[in-house]
């Protein structure tokens, strides 16, 4: 049994897992998720804006909210739910334990909201859903966000959504907030792989995280699903289709605010079998009293690097043509022709272009006819 350090911690499951004392949340954030978090800690004031913002923003009616109409987990309430919070809590090493309620919604979901304390909210969906080493990893997902500081910025985009919705008929208004709101979900698609990722550190059970988003994906009939048929399906989204397709990708994905499952799975698997993954779990892994002391240029220079590593390995048809051009490959309009009319066969000003400097263009030729440049 893991050994407590405080009597926050008592009475949790009994399986042995390892602790990370003192871990900064830098640990297991995914580089651009990690680049903005501590840019904005850096920033003077950061706090004191915040908490000037949270008397505008609806939190204390959410609180109200869920203490009225929603179940507390306790000691005396779910209490299953309750030891492995705590467990979360001493795993990650976060002092204070969150809040936590039980919302009936049949939709299969949790949040972790809150600017001056987080609580976290699973619904009734979930929880039926969910047996429980799934469940852990979804407690530990909401207890990152937590030790990461994301209710912040989460519940700054529940209020701007809200506003935009409010002022979606004033056309400027509209698309300024909409701009940041645009901005903030792909900050917090970020941020859940991060969350995902401090789920296995907490549940320390891959097996259980993918059986968990395969449940949100597909239900309840694990009978029926299989994790590698899951995770081939990841990697037919990425690679499939043609540049209309990766088009359709980006406008499918803009309006959400959580990753597609299949990638979080993929996203998370892939984690799961890098070096930094098993540093941690060796116990060398950054430290919160650390934090202070983070560049921002390093940050940002690891988001960079990561972003650019993502293009060179892509398989998506658009990421390979962002790839292609800054590799330096010319013809960009030939090639975005060919990519969204299905063609392969490439300009005629291939390899046996003309270089004598002769007359004007010319009407190109089909690269299968004889004597056609590049043959």
């Amino acid at each position: 049994m893991t050994e407590r350090s405080h009597e926050s911690h008592e009475n949790v499951p009994s399986r042995q897992r390892r602790r990370f004392a003192g871990i900064s949340s830098r640990a297991y954030e995914h580089p651009a998720d990690r680049s903005a978090l501590v840019a904005l800690r850096k920033l003077s004031g950061f706090d004191t804006v915040f908490k000037t913002l949270s008397g505008l923003l609806p939190e204390r009616s959410l609180r109200l909210l869920f203490l009225s109409d929603s179940v507390r987990v306790s000691d005396a309430q779910f209490v299953h739910l309750n030891d492995m919070l705590r467990d979360a809590c001493y795993i990650l090493d976060l002092e204070k334990v969150p809040p936590m309620y039980v919302n009936q919604d049949p939709q299969p979901n949790a949040m972790c909201i809150g600017l001056d304390e987080p609580i976290i909210v699973v619904t009734t969906g979930l929880v039926e859903l969910l047996d429980e080493e799934e469940m852990r990893a979804v407690i530990g997902h909401e207890v990152g966000h937590a030790l990461s500081g994301h209710a912040v910025y989460r519940t700054i985009l529940l209020f701007l959504t809200n506003i935009a919705l409010k002022v979606a008929w004033i056309p400027l208004g509209n698309v300024a907030i909409m701009a940041i709101v645009t901005a903030l979900r792909e900050w917090f698609r970020k941020s859940e792989l991060s969350a995902d990722r401090a789920g296995l550190l907490v549940g320390q059970d891959l097996q259980a995280s993918m059986r968990g988003l395969m449940k949100i994906a597909g239900g309840n009939h694990l009978h029926e699903m299989n994790v590698d048929a899951f995770l081939a399906q990841a990697d037919e989204y990425e690679k499939g289709g043609d540049l209309r397709d990766s088009v359709l990708k980006i406008l499918n994905l803009l309006p959400r605010s959580h990753p597609f499952t299949t990638v979080r799975a993929a996203e998370l698997k892939k984690w799961s079998e890098t070096r930094d993954y098993q540093r941690i779990m060796d116990g060398h892994y950054p430290r919160r009293d650390e934090d202070k002391d983070t560049s921002v240029t390093d940050s940002f220079r690891e988001s960079a690097a990561h972003y650019a590593d993502t293009v060179r390995s892509s398989k998506d048809p658009l990421m390979k043509l962002v790839g292609d051009i800054a590799g330096g490959a010319g013809d960009l309009g030939g090639k975005l022709r060919d990519k969204f009319t299905g063609q392969g066969g490439g300009g005629a000003a291939g390899k046996g272009g003309a270089t004598d400097g002769s007359a004007g263009p010319q009407e190109p030729r089909n690269p299968d006819e004889p004597g056609a440049a590049g043959s």
